[in-house]
């Protein structure tokens, strides 16, 4: 959804530190340890008594694969070097043909490499990226030794348990078990940052190191619920969500990208400095502080026109608090960045109902397309 000064000042607070799970450079470059170590790994001993995690590890591990992206030369400060492996994430089959793995672990390479669990080597070629779900594919000159995973339609409740299978440091076939601890995150786009953030993310506690990013997060019946994307921490790890991966993986392989929708507003959640300075009841909502000129709101919704102080703090007025989309109701950020992400496409009418002047009124917002990051 649109960011703001305000949305990403709080998401900072909330999020910071974030990172990358699983670009690793080629300063990290572990080909060496991948070598003298080839052998699958897995995060917490897993024994007889838990005869679940090793069904699930057996029956998903020949799916998941490394990802080695190359560059022939790079720009330094000192001029054009030679370049050699870039960088190294993990990636799931999709199809027959097709791996799905994040936009950051791709980046802009030469040539990409993908190491099976059986040790062998195919060559992949990009065939789509999506830099604002922080998702991409690509196609592969050969075969995999397991089947495409499935992908829910429907997250799972939290508390389900889960397992991250993918190449952390460059350790290919690893696992690490958790749970789905959060649902409905809004994390930062790393490859799209400072505008927009990724909806409808997963949050889950099982480890996620550099080099798990594009890896699937798996429910015990192998079926993929969450892309690994980003950690903060020892157990706050994150991943974009199956409902947004059937949004965009189908888009990227069928014409190479996805068009998000895109309303062309910065907002911020009502808190209660919000509510208190605009004379509003609740907390509850989200505050439009500025429309870009000539973009799809313009003209329907209206921006800050002034400011007052709050508890020493200086806070925005006179913006429309949008408090429904359609029939869906709007509390915070998160429920309007799911309803673009989840529920519209680029070109559809929206109803959105609005708090102006201390009177609600509904105005028809036709959303357009995300410019490029």
């Amino acid at each position: 959804m649109e960011g703001t000064r305000r949305e990403f000042l709080g998401l900072g607070a909330a999020i910071a530190g974030a990172s990358a799970a699983g670009c690793l450079g080629r300063d990290g470059d572990l080909a060496a340890d991948d070598a003298a170590g080839s052998a699958p790994q897995v995060d917490a001993p897993v024994t007889a008594d838990d005869p679940d995690y090793v069904d699930v590890y057996d029956a998903v591990v020949p799916s998941v694969a490394r990802v080695q992206t190359y560059v022939e030369s790079r720009d330094t400060v000192f001029g054009s070097e030679e370049g050699g492996p870039a960088g190294q994430g993990s990636g799931f089959l999709y199809d027959e043909t097709h791996l799905v793995t994040n936009d950051h672990v791709i980046g802009d390479p030469d040539a990409i490499r993908v190491r099976a669990t059986d040790e062998t080597w195919v060559n992949a070629s990009v065939v789509g990226r999506d830099p604002y779900s922080d998702l991409a594919v690509v196609e592969l000159d050969g075969e995999l030794p397991g089947d495409p995973l499935p992908v829910v339609r429907e997250l799972p409740p939290v508390g389900t348990r889960v397992l991250v299978v993918g190449a952390p440091l460059g350790l290919s076939g690893s696992a690490t078990q958790g749970i789905v601890s959060g649902r409905d995150r809004t994390i930062p786009a790393s490859t799209a940052p400072g505008r927009f953030s990724i909806a409808d993310a997963i949050q889950t506690d099982a480890a996620l190191n550099p080099g798990n990013s594009g890896g699937p997060i798996v429910t015990l019946d192998g079926t993929v619920v969450g892309v690994a994307t980003a950690t903060r921490g020892d157990n706050v790890g994150f991943g974009v969500s199956a409902r947004l991966v059937n949004e965009v993986v189908p888009a990227l392989v069928e014409t190479g990208s996805y068009d998000h929708s895109y309303m062309g507003v910065s907002v911020a959640p009502v808190d209660p400095l919000i509510a208190a300075g605009n004379d509003l009841p609740d907390a509850s909502g989200v505050y439009v502080d500025d429309v870009v000129p000539g973009g799809p709101a313009d003209g329907a919704l209206r921006g800050s026109d002034g400011e007052t102080t709050v508890d020493g703090a200086s806070v925005p007025t006179g913006g429309d608090v949008i408090v429904a989309l359609d029939d869906a109701e709007v509390t915070d950020n998160l429920d309007l960045s799911q309803f673009l992400a989840l529920e519209t496409s680029p070109g559809d009418a929206v109803a959105v109902t609005v708090v102006r002047d201390g009177d609600e009124e509904t105005v028809d917002v036709t959303l357009g397309e995300r410019p490029e990051p």
